[in-house]
């Protein structure tokens, strides 16, 4: 069986300081359909370079990216912007709602671009079942300045999932929540992968970690299992 994701050798380096720093160093990854996993380690050790890099928002200065079995390493960036409507969803610490416009207009925005025309009636059904699997359907008429964070970020969750995404790149989605609500919003993100989507979620917090089937730790620009998550950040 082909894996949904393949990272092999993966090698970042930022430049434009004193001295070029080496983010990434070899790094290897492997995620299936359906299997979520688990991104730790200290601040600067490269966890959002390397969401990036799989979001295509960046390219690796070398080794392979494989997406179904695809190389996709140097895909021109107008395949890229494609690809990225079309097989993933993102989450972020910060929610990047648009405030004038209410929770079902900011779902149904991802329908825009890169699910080809849908009639009004479809793009309703959609987003109103996006909003239902984050259990928050009821407050669809809501704009973001009536919402709690916890609310405005399964809004969030739920523009991400609308599209249908093979994959789901979290970057820290409860460093601005609470405790209880951060605790939902895993439940939730966790919840994407029984309909066969592969989650990746970096976060500092090692009982959202925990949660996830596989715990990674990124060190010296490679990932390790982490076998002990509470020691990843001491």
């Amino acid at each position: 069986m082909t894996a949904l994701l393949e990272l092999h050798g993966i090698t970042k380096t930022l430049k434009g300081q004193k001295a070029p720093r080496v983010i990434l160093d070899g790094t290897d990854l492997t995620v299936d359909g359906g299997e979520s996993v688990a991104i730790l380690g200290r601040s600067g050790s490269g966890k959002s370079t390397l969401l990036s890099l799989i979001g295509l928002f960046d390219r690796p200065d070398g080794g392979r990216y494989l997406l179904d079995g695809r190389d996709i390493t140097r895909l021109p960036e107008r395949k890229a912007a494609a690809l990225r409507s079309a097989e993933f969803g993102f989450v972020f610490q910060r929610f990047f709602l648009l405030k004038h416009l209410t929770a079902a207009q900011n779902v149904a925005m991802a329908l825009v671009n890169g699910q080809g025309w849908l009639s009004r009636r479809k793009r309703r059904a959609r987003t109103m079942a996006a909003l239902d699997r984050v259990g928050i359907a009821h407050l669809a008429k809501h704009r973001p300045a009536r919402l709690s964070g916890g609310e405005q970020q399964r809004v969030a969750i739920a523009r991400a999932l609308v599209r249908e995404p093979r994959l789901l790149l979290a970057d820290e989605p409860t460093g601005a929540l609470d405790t209880e609500t951060g605790n939902l919003v895993i439940e939730v993100l966790r919840s994407a992968t029984d309909r066969g989507c592969g989650l990746i979620l970096v976060t500092h917090d090692w009982d959202h970690a925990n949660k996830m089937q596989r715990v990674l730790r990124l060190s010296d620009g490679k990932l390790h299992p982490a076998s002990d998550t509470r020691r990843v950040l001491q």
